[in-house]
């Protein structure tokens, strides 16, 4: 989000409605919301517009203080970060369970902070409930009874947090290129965003899934601004048990049809899996453009030079493992496993060590570049002169003819022909034509489509009278 924002943070302990708040300030539904515990992880961020002022909204994971350990530490510790920022602090509570000693330290917390809360009393869904909110004013002397989920009470909560802030330009502009990383679970996707960030904006562990909502990151960088969504880590369908993982999974796909392009991201120690290639199936159908970041290249090398000791240690004839060679051998078998992808940039990295992420933010300029490319219809059909159509195979019994071809829209390109055909082209005789149209044309990383105007039949009534006539 851009920095000139005052920022207003949304706190609490686990499961006391945060995230159903954000969603209801920001008017999306960003923040995953259900019964389980422990949902939100990392920062979210948004924008909330109320009564000619702007401000950014973050949501935090449910904060226990006295965890320093694992998840929970990590979530306190991703907390502390936008608190330290923050212009206000809404401590959400659940006015049905009455405050508890949670509710306390978390306020003395914030208070230590320098930062007075402003208690939201959450689930007063009427205003015969209203005297849930009394007992929490031993927390703070401003306290809103509310119902995030019907919207009871937000309106004054709203009043309260825009109080004195700065008038907003509510046309903030939107970031140049939207890139959304995607993978399997722990293979490295929230370590290269904050690689490239230079900070850490997700939280990292070796527990796998440890990101469940999308985590937005702006960046600035030469002059252009990018949008990275860190996107859950996308299971096997029979492997997703918990419902926040199941939603994770189906955010993650949301959020790759609002993307201009993809990162995908494997695990380059382990290789590519069936499971990555399903994962960049979804990038395709979703019409973004791909790029495939093979990370812990680091950890990749290490082990060929481990193998080739051993080797050499045993009195077998070894070969030398250079970086050069090893690259050489590995990327043959990379595109075999993602060829239905061909087109997609591949690039070797380390996001733990930074190792060859330097050029990463070049190919993501070039490949979004190319998707919005257009072609007039002129040079199209000067290219479509060129092409031996016979080289094409099909099954179609007519031989194939192209009259003409436009493009009728771009990000991603796509293409109308104009055939002799009555049916669809075969799947076969498209590759054909969107090869020839790439050795001409740069559309590198993005998908093309192909849409077909077909030749009206006639009916065998109609031919049959023509005849009689």
């Amino acid at each position: 989000m851009p920095e000139e924002l005052p920022s207003i943070v949304i706190v609490g302990r686990p499961n006391v409605g945060k995230s159903t708040l954000f969603n209801r300030l920001t008017g999306t539904r960003r923040s995953i919301v259900t019964n389980e515990p422990g949902i939100t992880r990392d920062r979210i961020y948004g924008v909330a517009h109320w009564d000619g002022r702007v401000f950014e909204v973050v949501d935090t994971g449910g904060i226990v203080p006295e965890e320093k350990a694992g998840i929970p530490g990590e979530i306190l510790r991703q907390a502390r970060v936008a608190i330290e920022k923050a212009a206000r602090v809404v401590q959400v509570v659940d006015g049905r369970t009455g405050p508890i000693p949670l509710d306390a330290e978390l306020a003395q917390l914030l208070r230590r902070a320098g930062k007075s809360p402003i208690v939201a009393v959450n689930k007063v869904d009427t205003p015969q409930q209203i005297q849930f909110a009394a007992p929490f004013y031993e927390l703070s002397a401003d306290v809103f009874p509310i119902s995030a989920e019907h919207g009871f009470g937000v309106d004054a909560l709203l009043d309260a947090v825009a109080h004195n802030l700065p008038a907003g330009d509510s046309t903030a502009r939107e970031p140049d290129i939207n890139i959304a990383i995607i993978g399997r679970p722990n293979v490295g996707k929230s370590t290269l965003l904050n690689q490239l960030a230079g900070a850490e904006r997700s939280i990292v562990s070796d527990e796998p899934g440890t990101t469940r909502d999308m985590v937005d990151t702006i960046i600035e960088r030469n002059g252009k601004s990018y949008r990275f969504l860190d996107t859950a880590g996308i299971r096997r369908k029979g492997k997703t048990k918990l419902i926040a993982e199941k939603l994770s999974v189906i955010m993650a796909r949301r959020h790759l049809e609002r993307a201009d392009v993809a990162l995908l991201v494997a695990d380059a120690s382990v290789g590519v899996t069936s499971h990555d290639a399903t994962i960049a199936s979804y990038a395709e159908q979703s019409g973004c453009s791909v790029i495939i970041v093979m990370n812990k290249w680091d950890l990749a090398m290490k082990t060929a030079q481990e193998k080739a000791e051993k080797q050499k240690t045993s009195g077998a004839k070894a070969s030398v493992i250079s970086p050069a060679k090893l690259l050489a051998d590995y990327e043959p078998l990379v595109r075999e496993r993602f060829k239905f992808v061909a087109y997609a940039p591949l690039v070797f990295l380390s996001a733990l060590t930074g190792e060859r992420t330097g050029k990463l933010f070049a190919t993501i300029g070039h490949v979004a570049e190319a998707r919005k490319r257009r072609i007039s219809t002129g040079e199209l059909n000067r290219w479509l002169a060129s092409v031996d159509l016979e080289r094409g195979t099909s099954p179609a019994s007519r031989k194939v003819k192209i009259f003409y071809i436009t493009q009728a829209s771009a990000a991603p390109p796509t293409f109308v022909l104009f055939t002799n055909q009555s049916k669809p082209l075969h799947f076969s005789y498209q590759r054909f034509l969107e090869n020839r149209l790439r050795a001409a044309f740069d559309f590198t990383g993005t998908p093309i489509r192909f849409t077909q105007r077909l030749k009206k039949r006639e009916s065998r009534r109609g031919s049959r009278r023509e005849a009689v006539r």
